[in-house]
Formats: C-alpha cells, sequence, structure tokens
C-alpha cells in the first residue's frame, strides 16, 4: 500500500512537472519508471530523440553511454581534459569530484558550450552537496535518517535536493544507498545506509527518491544487488555475497524490488561477486549479464537507465575492456572508466566486428537521449554563477536540516518510565522544596552549553565534568558527590571515551547512584566504549550530533515539552536492537519514583503478574492499568492485545469502551456542574424538568433518589425489542435453554434466536435523512426511536424505593442534563471538561474522530447488531439511543480517566483551571446512602462488608468510584491520595465470560497499591 500511495503522489508531482503539448500520459505499469513510461509517450520527445540519433556518428552514441569524470578545478591541464572527453569523445555525461560549488558551475557552463549535445550533468550526492561540494548545506547521514518515522520528511529532504541540484545544473544524482547494512563491520557503506530493516530502508529510499524525481532529478538507487552486508571495501577489492537466492530477496535485493514497483528511474549496479547469480567465479556483478540483464532487466523488469559504479575501482578495474563488458551485461551508462580512449576504442571495434550489436548501441543510446530531453536537456542549460552560494544555502535549506536533525532523535529506552522528568521550576520560578539535577557532561568544556542553560529552564542544576586524566580518589569524589542528587544526566558529546571507561564502569557498578539518563551528542556506535553505564542507565537518548538546536531539543524532551519518536535504524552491538525506542511526547504522563512518595515500585511491579495472569486465564485480551499517588504517575502499563493472538497489541492511547464507568466519568460530570451553577436541587423532582413524566407512576422521583439507585426504577429496559418486527420470527425471542432455534447465549440463563427482522422504515443500512441514530457499521435507526425509549421508560412498573442499581435512573439524568443544558450530553462534558482538560481520547462516538485500529473492540455480537463492536457501545440500551446515554457510551484511556478523576480527588481543580466547585466535589463524592454503599452517582467501599464490597479489602471507607460491565473500574482514595483505574475488554468476544470477576483481577490490582503504599 504505501508503494502504492508513493507511486501516486510521483504521477500527480511528474504530470505537473514535465507536462506533454504533444499527447495525453495514460496510467504508468507497475515496473515502467514515471520518468521513462512519460517520456515514451511524449510525442515531442520522441520527435527530438529522432532527430538526433539521425545526426549521430557512431563514435558519438557510443559516447553518449559515457559518464566521465572530472575535477572542478581551473588549471589549464584540467580544462584541456574536459575538452578532450567533451570535444574529441563526445562523452554523453559528466561527473565532478569534490571542490567548490561556483567552479563547478563555472565548467559546467564551459562543458555545455563545447558539447554537441546537452551533457547530462551527475553527481554524487547521498548526503547532500556537502558530500563533495565546500560551503554546501550539510546534511544528516542516512542512517541518522533512518531513525526518523516520518517518510514525509524523507521525501521533503529528496526534493530540497533536487531543488539545490538543479540550481547547479546537476540532472542525476547517484542517490539514494539502497544497501541494507547489516554487517557492522562493513567499511565502506555503513552510515551511508538508512539502517537495517530492509522494509524501512525502501520505505525511506522511495520517500527519498520519489522526492528527487518529483524535483525534476533523476534519484540512481545503488549498489545493486546490495553492497550492505560485507566486510570489503569494492573501491580496494572485489566483495563477496555468500548467500542463498532466498536470503538475498529477503534482505538485499528488498529495496530495489521496491524500488522498480515504485516507478523509480535510475539503478547503480555495484562491483560485487554473488556466486548464486553468477557463477563465474570473480565476475564482478557490474560486468554480469545474469545480474544486470537477466536479474534486474528480465525478472525485475526494470527499464529504467542503469548506470555502473565507478570503474576505477579496485573491485572491477582488473578486468580487460571493462565499459565493453559493462555494456554487453545491459547497462545503459558506464561510470567513471580508467582511460577513456581505450575503452571507446574497445567498444567500437568490438561493434564492428559483430561482438557488440549496433542496434544494442542505439536502444542505449535512444534511452539515454529520451532521459535528457525527459530532464530538460533539449538545449544547453546555463547556470547563473553569481548568487549561487545564496540560492543554495536558503533560511529553508537551514530550517530542514534542523527539522531533521530532531525528528531523528531517539529516546532509545524509558526503564521504569523515568521519562519525563518532573520540573521543579514553574513561570521561571523554583518550587519550594524542589531538589536540583546534576549534569554530568562528558566532552570540551562549553560543548554542552546549550542543553544547560535549556534544563536550567525546568529544574535547578549543578553542573559537573569528568576529565579524561582523573586520579582514583578524584573519580570516586565525583561519583559520592553525583549521588547526592535525586536525578543525574549524563550528556555525552566526545567521541574517543576510551579514557573515561574505568570511570563508567565504576559508575554503573555504585548501588549509591540515582537513576541516570544517559544524553548522546554523538553517532551512536560510540556509546559502545561505555557499554556497561550504558546498559545500566535509566535512559537512554541518542541525538546523534550536538548541534545547538539538538540539545535545546533534547533538554525539552526530558521534560516532556517537545516529541521525540525516532526508532533506531540499525542495532548498537547488544546494547540496542534495530527499531528500539519509546515515544515521549507533551502528552505523555509524569513518571516518578514510587519510593518517593511512599510507596515501593518492587510491591507495584507485582501488578504485571495478575494482568498477564488474567490473559493467560482468558480473563481479557488485554487491559491498561494506572496508579496516581498525589497526582504523580506511579504506575501506567499496558498489557496484551486488543483481541488475542495475532492482533495489534495494546497501546496507553488506545480507547475502551468504559460501559458503566461512563456513569460517573460522564454523566455525572455533567450534572455536578449544572448543581455548581445551581441549576437543580438535589430534592427536585425529575418530573419538574422532564415534563412527560408528570401525570405518571414516575412524577415523585427526586434526583437524590436516582442517584443513589433507590428511586424504585427497573434496573434495566430491553428498548430494542420495540425495534424488532414480532412477525419475523416464529415463538419466543429468549428463552432460559438453548434449543434448535435459540442457540445464542446471552447471559448465564437467557437464550436467543438471531433470526429476525427490524421494523420497516425503522432502520437503515445507510444514514437517511430520518435514521441519523448510528447503532453500529451497517445499522442506522430512526431519530423517532427517542420517543419509543421516553414511552418504555413511562410504561415501566416501579418497585418500592430500596437498593435497586438502575441502568434506567441514569438514562433519564442524560435526559436532565440535555434539558438543563440546552446541548447534547456529549457536547456539554466535551465543552466543559474534555477539551479544556485536554483530554483529546475520551469522547462519545469516537469513530467520529478515532480510526478504528486505535480502539479496542469490546465484543462479538451475533445476535442484535451481527458484528464486531469495535468504536460503537457495548450497551445495548445506550446502542439504541444512538451512542449517547447516561449509563453508557463513553469511551477512553486509563491515562485520561485517571485524569478525570485525580481532578475529582483535588476538589475540582486540575492543572491550575478549576472545573468544579470543592463543595459540589465534597457533597457528591462523600455523601453515602443510609441502605447501601451507592453514594450520590458514586459507588463507595463498604468498610463494614467487606465480602459485599466492590474494592480491595485495605480500601478505607471513603474511597468512591465506579465500574463498568466490560471490565472497567476507576477508584479514588482521598485518605491517601490515590487514583486507580483498570481498563479490559473482559466481554470480547463472549460477553458472558466472567473470568474477571471469578478471579478478582480487579481487586487483585488495588490490592497490589496498598500492599505497595504499605511496603507489605
Amino acid at each position: 500500500m504505501r508503494i502504492r500511495i508513493l507511486t501516486l503522489l510521483l504521477v500527480i508531482l511528474l504530470s505537473g512537472i514535465f507536462p506533454s503539448v504533444c499527447e495525453a500520459v495514460n496510467t504508468p505499469s507497475d515496473v515502467t519508471p514515471l520518468l521513462l513510461y512519460k517520456a515514451e509517450r511524449d510525442t515531442c520527445c520522441q520527435q527530438w530523440v529522432d532527430s538526433v540519433m539521425n545526426r549521430l556518428s557512431l563514435k558519438e552514441k557510443v559516447g553518449q553511454l559515457f559518464v566521465y569524470t572530472i575535477a572542478p578545478i581551473e588549471t589549464k591541464r584540467n580544462l584541456a581534459l574536459l575538452r578532450e572527453a567533451v570535444d574529441t569523445y563526445k562523452v554523453g555525461a559528466l561527473l565532478f569530484s569534490g571542490g567548490k560549488m561556483q567552479t563547478q558551475a563555472t565548467l559546467t557552463n564551459q562543458a555545455q558550450r563545447m558539447a554537441r549535445l546537452p551533457l547530462m550533468i551527475t553527481f554524487d550526492g547521498e548526503w547532500g552537496l556537502a558530500m563533495r561540494l565546500k560551503g554546501t548545506p550539510v546534511f544528516p547521514r542516512n542512517m541518522v535518517l533512518g531513525c526518523i518515522q516520518d517518510n514525509r520528511l524523507i521525501y521533503e529532504y529528496g526534493r530540497e535536493m533536487a531543488r539545490q541540484c538543479r540550481e547547479l545544473g546537476v540532472q542525476v544524482n547517484f542517490a539514494p544507498v539502497a544497501d541494507v547494512n547489516i554487517n557492522p563491520k562493513n567499511p565502506v557503506i555503513n552510515t551511508r545506509s538508512f539502517g537495517e530493516d530492509p522494509v524501512r530502508v525502501a520505505d525511506k529510499v522511495i520517500a527519498y527518491a520519489t522526492g528527487l524525481e518529483g524535483g525534476h532529478v533523476l534519484s540512481v538507487c545503488k549498489h545493486f544487488p546490495g553492497h550492505g552486508d560485507t566486510d570489503v571495501d569494492s573501491h580496494k577489492a572485489l566483495p563477496l555475497l555468500p548467500f542463498s537466492r532466498e536470503r538475498l530477496d529477503s534482505v538485499e535485493l528488498y529495496p530495489f524490488k521496491e524500488a522498480v514497483r515504485a516507478g523509480l528511474g535510475g539503478m547503480m549496479v555495484g562491483h560485487l561477486q554473488v556466486p548464486v547469480i553468477e557463477p563465474i567465479g570473480g565476475l564482478p556483478s557490474s560486468l554480469s549479464r545474469n545480474v544486470v540483464y537477466k536479474l534486474l532487466t528480465e525478472e525485475f523488469a526494470f527499464k529504467g537507465l542503469i548506470f555502473t559504479d565507478a570503474l576505477a575501482m579496485k573491485g572491477v578495474s582488473g578486468n580487460k575492456s571493462v565499459c565493453l563488458q559493462a555494456l554487453k551485461a545491459g547497462n545503459d551508462m558506464v561510470l567513471s572508466p580508467h582511460n577513456l580512449k581505450t575503452e571507446i576504442t574497445a567498444v567500437i571495434e568490438a561493434i564492428e566486428k559483430g561482438d557488440l550489436s549496433r542496434e544494442e548501441i542505439d536502444r542505449k543510446c535512444r534511452k539515454v537521449l529520451t532521459y535528457k530531453y525527459i530532464l530538460g536537456l533539449k538545449r544547453k542549460p546555463v547556470i547563473q554563477v553569481s548568487g549561487l552560494g545564496t540560492r543554495i544555502n536558503t533560511p529553508q535549506t537551514r530550517d530542514l536540516i534542523r527539522r531533521l536533525n530532531l525528528a531523528a532523535i531517539t529516546v532509545l529506552n524509558n526503564k521504569d518510565q523515568v521519562l519525563p522528568l518532573y520540573p521543579s521550576k514553574r513561570d521561571g520560578k523554583t518550587i519550594p522544596n524542589a531538589s536540583s539535577m546534576a549534569l554530568l557532561e562528558v566532552g570540551d568544556p562549553g560543548e554542552t552549553d546549550a542543553l544547560a542553560t535549556q534544563l536550567e529552564k525546568y529544574t535547578p542544576l549543578v553542573r559537573f565534568r569528568v576529565r579524561k586524566e582523573m586520579t582514583a580518589a578524584q573519580e570516586k569524589a565525583l561519583r559520592d558527590s553525583l549521588a547526592g542528587y535525586p536525578r543525574v544526566i549524563v550528556a555525552v558529546s566526545e567521541q574517543r571515551l576510551a579514557p573515561y571507561q574505568s570511570f563508567f564502569a565504576d559508575l554503573a557498578a555504585d548501588k549509591k547512584m540515582p537513576p541516570a539518563v544517559y544524553l548522546i551528542f554523538t553517532p551512536g556506535k560510540m556509546m559502545l566504549q561505555i557499554q556497561r553505564a550504558v546498559a545500566a542507565a535509566r535512559s537512554v537518548i541518542l541525538a546523534h550530533s550536538a548541534g545547538q538546536e539538538v540539545q535545546r531539543q533534547v533538554a525539552d524532551i526530558l521534560f516532556a515539552r517537545a516529541t521525540a519518536d525516532g526508532r533506531l535504524s540499525a542495532s548498537l552491538g547488544g546494547l540496542f536492537p534495530t527499531g528500539a525506542g519509546v515515544t515521549i511526547s507533551p502528552q505523555t504522563p509524569l513518571y516518578f519514583r514510587p519510593e518517593e512518595y511512599g510507596m515501593s515500585s518492587t510491591i507495584l511491579a507485582r501488578i504485571d503478574s495478575v494482568a498477564k495472569a488474567g490473559i493467560k486465564e482468558g480473563a481479557y485480551p488485554g487491559c491498561q492499568v494506572v496508579v496516581l499517588k498525589e497526582g504523580k504517575t506511579m504506575f501506567d502499563r499496558s498489557y496484551g492485545t486488543h483481541s488475542g493472538k495475532g492482533s495489534a497489541p495494546v497501546r496507553p492511547t488506545d480507547l475502551y469502551d468504559l460501559a458503566s464507568l461512563s456513569k460517573t466519568t460522564g454523566t455525572l460530570l455533567a450534572l455536578m456542574k449544572l448543581y455548581d451553577r445551581g441549576r437543580f436541587n438535589l430534592t427536585d423532582k425529575l418530573s419538574d424538568y422532564l415534563p412527560w413524566l408528570r401525570n405518571t407512576n414516575k412524577k415523585d422521583v427526586t434526583i437524590r433518589e436516582v442517584l443513589f439507585h433507590q428511586a424504585g426504577l427497573p434496573a434495566g429496559i430491553v428498548f430494542y425489542r420495540e425495534a424488532i418486527d414480532s412477525d419475523s420470527y416464529k415463538g419466543r425471542l429468549f428463552t432460559t435453554r438453548r434449543d434448535a432455534v435459540h442457540s445464542l447465549r446471552l447471559g448465564m440463563n437467557t437464550w436467543a434466536n438471531p433470526n429476525f427482522r427490524f421494523l420497516k422504515g425503522l432502520t437503515s443500512k445507510v444514514r437517511t435523512a430520518d435514521c441519523t441514530l448510528q447503532v453500529c457499521d451497517s445499522l442506522w435507526l430512526n431519530r423517532s426511536f427517542r420517543r419509543v425509549v421516553e414511552e418504555q421508560i413511562v410504561k415501566a412498573p416501579m418497585n418500592t424505593k430500596q437498593y435497586r442499581y438502575s441502568d434506567v435512573g441514569f438514562i433519564l439524568l442524560r435526559f436532565l442534563v440535555e434539558q438543563l443544558a440546552g446541548v447534547p450530553m456529549d457536547e456539554y462534558l466535551a465543552r466543559e471538561f474534555y477539551e479544556p482538560m485536554g483530554l483529546e481520547r475520551t469522547l462519545y462516538l469516537p469513530l467520529q474522530r478515532i480510526s478504528k485500529n486505535e480502539i479496542v473492540p469490546s465484543a462479538k455480537d451475533p445476535f442484535l447488531r451481527k458484528c464486531t463492536l469495535q468504536g460503537y457501545v457495548h450497551d445495548e440500551s445506550a446502542a439504541f439511543q444512538g451512542g449517547v446515554s447516561g449509563n453508557a457510551g463513553l469511551f477512553s484511556t486509563a491515562r485520561e480517566v485517571a485524569q478525570i478523576y485525580q481532578m475529582l480527588l483535588n476538589g475540582g481543580e486540575l492543572n491550575g483551571h478549576r472545573y468544579l466547585g470543592r463543595e459540589t466535589c465534597e457533597l457528591f463524592t462523600k455523601e453515602v446512602s443510609k441502605i447501601s454503599h451507592r453514594g450520590l452517582g458514586f459507588d463507595h467501599a463498604d468498610a463494614k462488608s467487606p465480602d459485599k464490597s466492590p474494592c480491595a479489602p485495605s480500601a478505607p471507607a471513603s474511597v468512591y468510584g465506579h465500574t463498568g460491565f466490560t471490565g472497567t473500574c476507576a477508584w479514588v482514595d482521598p485518605d491517601n491520595g490515590l487514583v486507580y483505574v483498570f481498563l479490559s475488554n473482559r466481554t470480547y468476544p463472549d460477553a458472558t465470560n466472567r473470568k474477571l470477576m471469578q478471579m478478582d483481577i480487579r481487586g487483585q490490582i488495588q490490592e497490589i497499591m496498598y500492599k505497595a503504599l504499605k511496603k507489605e
């Protein structure tokens, strides 16, 4: 899918960049390079190519296939060499070696004036013009770029490189490197590769090359068939790839094959020995017809321009007539031959002898000319040399380099969630009694000043420096000083770390040391010199370089004021594998050492075994657990998967259906807000505000009675039965025993007949003007059903006013909220609470804003909705109200639910903003019924009857919160300043699964929390 998207993007770009005035262009095939495809269907292009071919001699046609390398220097000898190559041997292309860009531009203009045909100017700029030219922008190496998650940035980089190339008169860039560098001993590819993962390398290659070609510069993927897993430099000798074809297909060849599928236009064949493809020993792949023609051209169906790697390299230069062999092998253009005269002569002689056909030369020459035309070379270009440096080095370019460097920052690990760090300063002022942090700097003085300055915005800082030549006593004194701080930040900007190895070995072994965070402002492999210390670090951030903006960004990441989402592109010894990395963002909750808040992290870690046991026993596929103490995160972990083996792992940002936890996380909040504003009294009757309850048996029901669940209302009403056509099935819809008709189990003693139809006109498979209430993907309910709900509530019989848990009461409270607020309840809650609290993932009707793959499925419903419920509320009563109800319908994450209950624990305030009055919070959270453990909407721990309590045995009577049918709960302990949230989908796939309750998972985890508090 990603390849198709990028290909489509390139088609769109090229359709605007290369408009054809002669003929419309159809959609290209999967394997035809888009540049060539467009050119071949451009009548003007073909007319130009034909006219040029008719004028060329055999020598000139052969010359078009040669790329000559020359230095960008203006000496008489160099100018003579240039004239000889262009005027005498009629080469088709030039490649300048290193020098100054102004000189290259001047020589390019001179060369174009000398040439009979416009010259194709190539460039070897894998990491930008700075790879060869002084005074040009320096981009990060590919291994660094491989850490970036957002490939749109890589595309933007390719597009910028194309712009710079065009300014310099360059039409072809010998980039990107598509080699998968899985050999850490590779002496030549290494950081030139995007990494070790073939899929990620392919993605980066395609993104960069798409940007390059979108900017009207030909990309050339190299070094086919793959130079990554070698320990020999092909500049010096011939590397060997002794692998099976299956291995080559899965690693080395994979990015090249994907590049071909993506429609990219250029390939460079490397000098490699690949016995499984070319059986002739010692024959380089660049000279092998089996590699170039049979594999790349025939099997991969690549039709673009094929270049050899430089033919002066030792890996191939020992072969006789290398250019002739390369052309016979299937290459289109030969790069940098050692002796131009000898090689061109050998090719012409081979043609005259019939060893190489004229037709083959004509075909290659025609392809080269076609690319020249489509790259804008139907006439000779002229480079404006004046102001070239300013046009190359733009503010936009510098900003792109900055963004690439920042996006590559990778948080390699985060043990015990030590990050983000807690700031000790607020509004520039130090919080009273706040501790300072220690910054240990490893490198030249002043090199990490930018980091220190930025850190001091968040915390009081004491700076230390470890020097190369310290005595054992000095090292010990430094360690002892560091041990007195709650946190130590180690900033490494020195690449040669051997002199510091003993210090860091002792630092890692020192049990008195506080948690250390390592910041690596060097290439990642440098940290292997102090491997033991890095392995012991609580967190390691790989910044790759020590630029001042990078340093400031890293400081912000430490305190979650900036985002880092990089993933390691290549493994670092045994320290970190490819793909290592965790995301830190402003949404990442603060974690704290439980010991600093009177809790034991060791005991809290026991939650792991309980949560995992629930998964193993099938109590639920996955869950989220959050514990806060005094508003600080003590524990926050996700377990299991969305729906079992093979499904997505549960992430902290995934949404769960809260079920009845919606009552207190949604409806009750709205009610408290309205009470806060004096809109009603608890002794008021519901019928005072809901006129349709007047003159019914519910006319005297008070709001307080509903909140206490002792209004005499029924537990629930099966509203959906009113939507089912009773004539569409025979007999009863439900029975207490299974039989041939009643095959679906809905409860412990309830079996249902799924073969029914809904009343005609009441439902639709798609949204219509009348059917606006969505029940699931293909079921929409008529908006008039709201009246049916009201009618069924009116008809429902009343019981005595004793404790009876009732969903119906909270359904009525939703109607009350909307009557008093004047807007739908979900809108009111979002406006008054969720949005100002920054809760982006707490909402009703989540599919309106959140993709389905970010929502955990709650159940499979083969009876009513006949689908998997994912993003649609599980509760049928709520579903048949369109997903927003007083009893259910809210979706959220454990993190965000915890923030809501922390606000309640704080007396209605969170992060300096007040949402509810303190008196209102105290009233609703403290008052408890005299006949049950229910409060004003909240449930409470029952200390008098622990066996009946919904909470753990150690929970004090002050605890309040709620549970949910899908396997959720949230509890607040005001005595101990605790918030505990557990979310699961215990109802998936079967709502009759009661293992969560039987194993008492929620209670066990809550009990561990209290044991951690008591440190038992």
